[in-house]
């Protein structure tokens, strides 16, 4: 080579080094990263050669800190940066978790680290980006340094350009809760919807909706040609939950914290990472379900023995509740409850208590007669006359029960019976209060072998002023989390922060609500196309304990509640397949399944945990069809449910060669509907080997399931 070649090509390399990319295993996604003249941080990505994020700005605003001299403002991690250092890696193993919908997970990927120096505040950081075959996670690292050791975030601008003014799948923005139906609209049509329902917006128990383009994670979205696109975070700990803010005129989503009860977004201290931001994309939907993103980008897990952690399907005293005809209190003669002070045997009781010795008695015989594991008991202690509402500091201690529930008879008539009753911990959102009593709270549950808890969050957090998805809230839920492990405890969290994959960490984590489950059927209904959305939205975080399994959906044929569910009864059936979980509830009342018996044999037989997962067809807010191996056996389960009345045709391919199945069909009757005739049901018994195919119809709202056992 010449010299003046030799020149220009040395010429040529700090235009070279400005913007690197890095491409997926496959070469299928393209993230390019370089520094603007400015010296701002930005990224671009592609899937198989089609832009899916715009050039896109990185970089953290940071807050004045108070203590700090006069007049000294702090300097923002946004631009002024130059490139210190670069190196590219792959990554590749197999990892099995827990539980799952897959005996492994395949955690591939190709990384570029990016170390940065602001020369103004002699500052540095890394912008870290794996890339994998089906999208990208980035995140900032703050290494300790003698010049960033504490900061505190006025706001997070990571951007997400998109291409077009895509169809977007989304519910608004809200610091405090998901518990909303979904819209779907066009990028631009966000701000309309939000306009038009403030008001309805703010009909949750705690609501703080931000901005009338704000939306939540998990977003999803697609293009105009084809692309699937959803974005998200993961290993969201020790900072706010994000939301998206959408610029209209550029199409451009912005990070949006969740505030503390001052405003501020983060308290920050090096070393430290923040949370992964996700982009999943691909041109066919069932990736949108089956990749595993957010978990593989989550740490492996950190409890040495897990044997005590096992998938649970359980009943429980709590849909009469929330539908009407219990109640959780004991009695009505208090007008309010001393902690510790009031006493109950002074009370008449209300006569519509559900957490009685002889209720939750017969909600045992049914689990141990049926094959369930567990009994969630709610209202069973001291405290629920005024619960909510009133911001009570001092609301439960979690150890009292009231004086027609017979703690200790009740938990070993369980035990005789090969059964365990579930904890129930409702907080009333004072976080402060759970803490102090989390460790008494959880001895008792030892004490009387209790190994799972659903905690719930409902009202306005205590620290007053706090919301449900701010960072101190998010130390909160895992700080419960992790003093579970170390009793041996499961944690299924209601009107927590959106789960964001920890669940691969600390899989003592076996639910989360987060979002807008079965309850609502009781409080007008979610439209029909709810849960054939969560699956691409929620449920990219980790499971959802979304209580299925109504069987009676016309809830004024037995109560004074004029609501019904908008699904068909092999609908409900379907939802053990198609919401992931591995907790799973028979949500209705043991004298409604002793009525549809032939069709309660399907959730007897299906499982909660699982060797194999392939998802056959599905479309975002249309249609979803899994098969399911079961673990540690040769059955399979399938599911599928539908927003508009369909035809599916299942290939059983994925069957083994030479065998022979017991194929029971579960689909809706002749003429089901959701809303005029949801109970309509038939069962079809065949046998059935690898090849067959099975052509099942399904209702307006509806569904079917299929359990196929090997002979």
């Amino acid at each position: 080579m010449k010299t003046k070649d030799i020149l220009a090509m040395l010429a040529l390399m700090p235009a070279m080094a400005s913007a690197q990319t890095v491409a997926s295993p496959d070469g299928n996604v393209s993230l390019t990263f370089s520094l603007t003249d400015n010296g701002r941080p930005t990224y671009e990505m592609s899937y198989k050669g089609k832009k899916v994020i715009n050039p896109s700005h990185l970089g953290l605003e940071l807050a004045r800190d108070k203590h700090a001299s006069k007049g000294m403002e702090e300097t923002d991690l946004m631009d002024g940066f130059k490139e210190t250092a670069s190196k590219t890696s792959s990554f590749d193993e197999t990892w099995t978790p827990v539980w799952g919908e897959t005996k492994t997970i395949r955690n591939n990927y190709n990384e570029l680290e990016v170390s940065l120096n602001q020369p103004s505040s002699n500052r540095n950081i890394k912008l870290r980006f794996r890339v994998y075959d089906y999208g990208m996670g980035l995140r900032y690292e703050f290494p300790q340094q003698q010049d960033l050791n504490y900061f505190v975030i006025k706001e997070e601008h990571t951007q997400f350009a998109m291409t077009g003014d895509h169809t977007a799948y989304w519910i608004p923005g809200d610091y405090d809760t998901q518990e909303y139906e979904y819209q779907i609209t066009p990028l631009t049509g966000i701000r309309e919807v939000i306009s038009k329902n403030r008001k309805a917006y703010t009909a949750n128990s705690s609501t703080t909706v931000f901005s009338d383009t704000g939306v939540q994670t998990s977003l999803q979205l697609k293009t105009k040609d084809g692309l699937y696109i959803n974005i998200h975070e993961a290993a969201c700990l020790d900072y706010p939950t994000m939301h998206l803010n959408l610029d209209e005129k550029t199409l451009t989503f912005e990070s949006w914290l969740t505030p503390d009860a001052v405003g501020r977004k983060g308290f920050i201290q090096t070393p430290f990472n923040t949370p992964w931001r996700t982009v999943l994309v691909s041109d066919d939907a069932r990736d949108m379900l089956s990749k595993k993103l957010t978990l593989n980008l989550n740490e492996p897990c950190k409890i040495e023995d897990t044997s005590w952690i096992h998938p649970t399907k359980y009943c429980g005293v709590w849909w009469n509740m929330i539908v009407g005809t219990k109640t959780w209190a004991y009695t009505d003669d208090l007008p309010s409850v001393r902690l510790g002070e009031t006493d109950y045997s002074k009370c008449r009781p209300n006569g519509k208590h559900g957490a009685t010795t002889a209720e939750v008695k017969r909600y045992i015989d049914f689990a141990a007669k049926n094959g369930l594991q567990e009994v969630l008991v709610e209202g069973w202690n001291e405290g629920w006359e005024d619960w909510f509402g009133h911001q009570k500091l001092d609301v439960f201690d979690f150890v009292t029960p009231y004086p027609d529930f017979d703690i200790k008879y009740l938990n070993e008539y369980a035990h005789s019976k090969g059964v365990r009753l579930m904890m129930h911990h409702e907080t009333s959102s004072s976080a402060l209060n759970y803490e102090r009593h989390l460790e008494d709270a959880f001895q008792l549950m030892n004490k009387y072998g209790y190994d799972a808890v659903k905690t719930g969050y409902v009202g306005d957090i205590i620290p007053r002023g706090e919301y449900h998805y701010s960072q101190l809230m998010n130390n909160h839920y895992q700080r419960v989390v992790e003093t579970a492990a170390k009793h041996h405890i499961m944690v299924n969290a209601h009107e927590a922060t959106r789960p964001t994959g920890i669940c691969r960490t600390w899989p003592n984590l076996v639910g989360n609500e987060s979002a807008r489950g079965t309850e609502y059927e009781a409080f007008g209904g979610s439209v029909p196309y709810h849960t054939v959305m969560l699956p691409f939205t929620r449920l990219q975080g980790g499971p959802m304990d979304y209580t299925p399994g109504i069987f009676e959906t016309r809830l004024k044929e037995w109560s004074d509640n004029p609501s019904y569910v908008h699904t068909t009864l092999c609908g409900q059936l379907a939802l053990y397949l198609v919401m992931y979980s591995p907790l799973q509830m028979a949500a209705d009342l043991p004298e409604h399944y002793e009525k549809y018996d032939d069709a309660f044999q399907f959730i007897r037989d299906v499982a909660c945990d699982w060797d194999d997962s392939k998802y056959l067809e599905a479309e975002p807010a249309e249609y979803i069809t899994v098969a399911r191996k079961a673990k540690g056996t040769d059955n399979w389960f399938v599911g599928g449910k539908t927003n508009n009345a369909r035809q599916t045709t299942v290939k059983l391919d994925f069957l083994d060669v030479g065998a022979k199945y017991d194929c029971a069909i579960y689909q809706d009757g002749k003429n089901a509907d959701y809303e005029k005739n949801p109970k309509a049901y038939t069962i079809l018994h065949r046998t059935v080997k690898k090849g067959d195919v099975l052509k099942v119809k399904q209702a307006r709202g509806g569904g079917f399931a299929v359990s196929l056992m090997k002979k």
